[in-house]
């Protein structure tokens, strides 16, 4: 059994649990926003190209065509009605907001549904509630579970968690490896760097190293668009707007 699970575990996802974006149909990364009307994850670049083109008139949302909210009111009604819906997205943002208020029962009430769902964001949220034990009697079996469950499901930091605890908590670098390629295959950033430090302390060969380094910059060739260098290249110029204005 503990083999199958291994299998399993270290299973190469196809890709990140986040998947593509519905209007440019590319790999999301991580700058997406989430539609209050529909929950529908687009990407910053499409986000912000749909903002530009529609200055001159109320912006609606780039999927459904739904009026952008324009109120905390109309956030609030749009948001309700993808609670009352069962909307998984919606529940994980709930569970977030009190979490954030410090109600950690409700708030795993509503990630555990989230997650029952199939929303891998909740899946591994609970395994933070399971570790610190908030909401929920502490469970380390339980932590473990939702953190490879999340992995399996292609989420990268769940994925880097579980090469931190088996490096530092168990002594098993060689299963921290593994973890880690797989999440640097999926162009994540922080597992590339642990994984160069692996390399450098002899912990992984070249060749794995290699590879793993053309996979990531693969994966983030994949993510770029003119409309998210666009989008990105307004950021810096509001940071600088920002830095001198405030010099």
């Amino acid at each position: 059994a503990a083999e199958l699970r291994d299998e399993i575990l270290f299973k190469q996802p196809e890709s990140s649990y986040l998947g593509d974006c519905p209007i440019c149909f590319l790999p999301i990364s991580v700058e997406f926003f989430v539609q209050s009307c529909c929950s529908k994850m687009i990407c910053d670049g499409c986000s912000y190209a749909n903002a530009i083109r529609e200055t001159k008139e109320r912006q609606a949302c780039p999927f459904c065509r739904h009026p952008v909210p324009t109120s905390k009111e109309e956030l609030d009604k749009n948001h309700n009605k993808r609670l009352a819906a069962n909307d998984p997205i919606a529940l994980l943002q709930m569970g977030t907001s009190c979490h954030q208020e410090g109600d950690y029962e409700s708030s795993f009430d509503y990630w555990t549904k989230a997650a029952e769902l199939g929303n891998v964001d909740a899946i591994y949220l609970l395994s933070l509630l399971y570790r610190d034990g908030r909401g929920v009697e502490k469970n380390e079996g339980k932590e473990w579970y939702q953190l490879e469950e999340a992995a399996i499901a292609g989420h990268v930091g769940a994925r880097f968690t579980l090469a931190h605890n088996e490096k530092t908590r168990c002594g098993r670098t060689d299963r921290a490896v593994k973890h880690l390629i797989i999440a640097t295959n999926l162009g994540c950033d922080y597992s590339m760097r642990a994984l160069q430090q692996c390399h450098e302390n002899g912990e992984v060969d070249d060749d794995k190293f290699t590879a793993a380094l053309h996979a990531h910059q693969a994966v983030v060739d994949a993510m770029n668009s003119p409309q998210r260098e666009e989008q990105a290249n307004f950021e810096r110029y509001l940071k600088e707007w920002f830095c001198v204005g405030n010099g």
